[in-house]
């Protein structure tokens, strides 16, 4: 006689991804010019970083975006 095979139903929960509060808190200001310096002198180490999420606040997203949707001309 055949083995009846058994489905897996994984227990069920919460479909939301849990977002951890952030461990350290910098100001724009002073991380902008590192990374702006790390990423002109082609530092290996800031690659390791490029999939990591950053939190900024909505108001910044959104000027982030029509930033990125009008691209300025150089002056």
């Amino acid at each position: 006689m055949a083995t009846r095979l058994k489905l897996y139903h994984p227990p069920e929960e919460d479909t939301e991804v849990a977002v951890a509060e952030p461990d350290v808190r910098v100001r724009l200001g002073d991380l902008l010019p590192l990374v702006a310096m790390a990423q002109r002198l082609n530092f290996v180490w800031l690659k390791d970083f490029l999939d990591d999420e950053v939190a900024v606040s909505s108001d910044l997203y959104e000027v982030l975006l029509e930033f990125r949707s009008s691209r300025p001309t150089s002056a």
